[in-house]
């Protein structure tokens, strides 16, 4: 994640390495879910049972997607506009643009 490693005046250093802890926490937290749900898979579980799991799954996924996000438009974002490099600002402002043109 390059925007993690942005300085900025909201993030120390503690806040990074923690920020990063509690995405890493969730990622191996759904590693371990999907590999459940794919031992239900393995053992014919109940499809509606199968279904469930992965929705939780995605939505799970969802949730880390939302910090990302939200961790990118408080540093990348905001130095971009911070800085007042209207290139550089631009990029970030076509970056979010084809991203949710996407969804």
């Amino acid at each position: 994640m390059v925007c993690y490693y942005y300085l900025t005046p909201i993030w120390g250093v503690d806040m990074k390495k923690a920020f990063k802890k509690k995405i890493l926490n969730r990622m191996n937290y759904l590693i371990g879910h999907l590999e459940g749900v794919k031992k239900m898979i393995e053992n014919d579980k109940y499809c509606i049972d199968i279904i469930l799991q992965n929705e939780a799954v995605i939505s799970a996924l969802k949730k880390v997607n939302e910090m990302i996000l939200e961790n990118h438009l408080n540093t990348c974002v905001t130095q971009a506009i911070k800085n007042k490099n209207e290139k550089e600002r631009k990029k970030k402002i076509k970056e979010l643009l084809e991203l949710f043109k996407k969804k």
